[in-house]
């Protein structure tokens, strides 16, 4: 099955899954007892959150693979993952940040979770900064896939960070904090239906930026 054909299926599938996880969200899903509805933040929180991992990892797959292969295809799937995860990294900066307000009364804690994950946006601001600044593609490829595989290292740093140090940051089940079962359902849900539009959305950028690069080559040829 073509790329396009794969979207257009996830486009179908999101169209019912995103309403319904946000009717699951508001609708369906207990109020918490101590921090009520603002806890509702958490199930996108955490969905955006491995969402961003997932992206982050196609990142250093691809770039291992650039540098292995010598293939530019590759830096366009790096490149492509990489716009999704700043995308979603953002959003769980911007969303954490609405739930601390209410909750700690601030809208930024220098917390080892926030905080790390903070340097994982930064970067890969940082990794696009590059790449704008090098116009050969080979070595804005060569460049991009070093930073990207190093900016990956961050990932488990970000997820292990509330078992490292000490944080006041909510922690899921599997980190010593705890779900009720209603809520666990709603939480998955959530992750499931996140991670699917991660995929949509790196599909969408990489048929973008595959027939920006043919348009390039083309231009290169009729200069000659």
């Amino acid at each position: 099955m073509r790329t396009g054909k794969i979207q257009a299926v996830l486009f179908g599938f999101l169209l019912f899954l995103l309403p319904l996880d946000f009717y699951l969200i508001f609708g369906v899903a207990p109020t918490e007892r101590i921090m009520g509805d603002v806890q509702r933040i958490f199930y996108i929180h955490v969905s955006l959150a491995v969402s961003a991992y997932l992206a982050f990892a196609g990142v250093f797959a691809a770039s291992v693979l650039f540098l292995w292969k010598k293939d530019l295809l590759w830096d366009t799937v790096a490149s492509s993952a990489a716009e999704v995860g700043v995308l979603f990294s953002t959003l769980v900066l911007l969303t954490g940040s609405l739930w601390a307000r209410p909750v700690w009364n601030v809208w930024w804690a220098w917390d080892p979770r926030l905080v790390s994950m903070f340097i994982l946006w930064f970067i890969f601001v940082g990794y696009f900064l590059l790449r704008r600044s090098i116009s050969d593609w080979h070595r804005r490829a060569r460049y991009g896939a070093v930073i990207g595989i190093i900016g990956f290292l961050d990932v488990p740093i970000v997820r292990l960070a509330t078992t490292w140090w000490r944080s006041v940051h909510p922690r899921l089940k599997g980190e010593g904090g705890g779900l009720e079962p209603t809520m666990l359902m709603v939480m998955l849900f959530s992750m499931a239906t996140f991670l699917l539009f991660t995929v949509f959305l790196f599909l969408f950028r990489y048929r973008i930026a595959r027939s920006e690069n043919r348009l390039l080559v083309i231009s290169k040829r009729m200069e000659v």
